[in-house]
């Protein structure tokens, strides 16, 4: 029992050595690397001009073509990539096309972003829309791992 006990405490002392190191640069990642903003702007344009314009094909490109892939949308919870392609298949072009406001992308190193958005529509007076992404680089380049978008009345 005594030497359980000592056990458990060595095993206690050294998970606090550990985890009171430092990252590798002594920060965590780099926030914000020009660069990197401007490639997930890139895809982030890319997938809200194909919701304006119904471009299916770009649509589910964005998003990482995975069963743990998730998608809330205004009235549908989707998991994984095929739910949200069947979703997608009668995806057609908005009309009046939305407009976007207060976007905000932030990345996390290189290989992680969140981005942010309010989204507005000539035929919805008095809301507003919020869409939230979490993109992931993958080898062959940014994708959506997780979005949840929704409508609410704009606030006072």
């Amino acid at each position: 029992m005594k030497s359980c006990l000592i056990a458990i405490i060595a095993l206690a002392i050294s998970a606090e050595a550990v985890l009171a190191q430092p990252r590798a640069a002594g920060k965590g990642p780099e926030i914000d690397l020009p660069d990197v903003v401007a490639e997930v702007q890139a895809a982030y344009d890319r997938y809200n001009n194909a919701v304006n314009s119904g471009a299916i094909s770009v649509l589910n490109n964005t998003f990482w073509n995975d069963p743990r892939t998730i998608r809330y949308g205004q009235a549908e919870n989707l998991y994984g990539y095929k739910a949200i392609e069947g979703f997608r298949a009668a995806a057609r072009p908005l009309d009046p096309p939305r407009t976007l406001s207060k976007t905000v992308i932030t990345t996390y190193g290189r290989d992680f972003a969140v981005a942010s958005t309010l989204t507005y529509r000539a035929n919805q007076p008095g809301r507003v829309g919020r869409q939230t992404q979490t993109w992931v680089r993958f080898p062959d380049g940014w994708h959506v791992v997780e979005a949840h978008v929704s409508t609410i009345n704009e606030p006072k």
